[in-house]
């Protein structure tokens, strides 16, 4: 199992009321909500490994050079003080860590990339099925059914995901699961930063993507006179040569990151109790800690 940590903490932080507080007052809703996610998780899945993927850099610096807009309002709405990254929940991302160091769960970041590359990485060199937690709709790509690698997406909270193989990726978006990334830098993504074509949305650039195969065909229908693409379509994708050169780049998982050394195996019993304990008293961990280590416990 695979967590993209990040799109956890943050589904957990605006899941949980801000009340959820440490003794000293300090908000740990996104702590406690993300521990009672993974109880949930183990409980429900009982995976034999578990990595905590982290984003060691969420806006890499080579992902910016393809594509400077990628993330660039998220640069700007941190320097305005935008809430969407809130003030009470960076100071809780330390303490995340801090506890699941303590418990023993595997938690792995590298430097220059985003936790999805991580996860990329570790589904494509997987000797057993996997399954991936997110809330992020780019990982779509890495669902593939002879391999056994599906998302597990949530809903309203973790217990209850949409479990998406190949066929539900088609249902929802009318490509297959090799094909949503081509179909997403069609589309482009304002969340990212990603402009896409003009004129082309969901709708279409699904409907191109299944009609070519691939956006290399796309762009090659384009610039084929005699191609079924209208006029207007073949110029908007003609002028759009720049970014479609390096958006697959920018948009595709990176499957060859070089992991760090460590130990995915699910633990049974704290890897720190004293630190863990400390922990738990300081920030009020309370029934969200012991609810994860039954969790981990009962697991066989």
């Amino acid at each position: 199992m695979l967590l993209d940590t990040a799109s956890l903490y943050f589904r957990a932080y605006f899941g949980v009321p801000e009340s959820v507080r440490a003794p000293d007052g300090t908000p740990v809703n996104a702590v406690r909500g993300l521990l009672d996610f993974i109880a949930r998780l183990v409980a429900d899945h009982s995976p034999t490994a578990l990595v905590a993927c982290m984003d060691a850099d969420w806006r890499p610096q080579w992902r910016v050079e393809l594509i400077p807009s990628y993330k660039a309002h998220r640069v700007a709405d941190e320097a305005e003080g935008s809430e969407d990254v809130p003030d009470t929940l960076s100071p809780q991302v330390p303490v995340i860590e801090a506890v699941l160091d303590a418990v023993g769960i595997a938690r792995v970041g590298v430097p220059g990339y985003e936790a999805d590359d991580v996860i990329g990485t570790l589904a494509a060199s997987a000797r057993t099925p996997v399954a991936i937690v997110t809330g992020d709709r780019d990982l779509f790509q890495l669902v593939d059914d002879a391999r056994g690698v599906r998302v597990l997406f949530p809903r309203k909270g973790v217990g209850d995901c949409d479990v998406l193989d190949e066929a539900a990726i088609e249902e929802r978006y009318g490509v297959r699961a090799r094909q949503y990334a081509d179909f997403a830098a069609l589309r482009g993504d304002p969340s990212d930063g990603l402009p896409g074509v003009k004129g082309i949305g969901e709708k279409t650039a699904a409907q191109l993507v299944t009609e070519y195969g691939d956006l290399a065909a796309v762009r090659a229908a384009a610039a084929d006179p005699f191609s079924r693409l209208t006029p207007a379509r073949r110029r908007n994708i003609a002028a759009a040569a720049g970014y479609l050169d390096v958006a697959p780049r920018v948009v595709a998982v990176a499957r060859d990151v070089p992991l760090p050394p460590f130990d995915a195996t699910l633990p049974s019993a704290p890897a720190a109790p004293r630190a863990l304990d400390a922990l738990a008293r300081t920030w009020g961990l309370g029934g969200s800690l012991s609810r994860l280590l039954e969790s981990l416990a009962a697991v066989r």
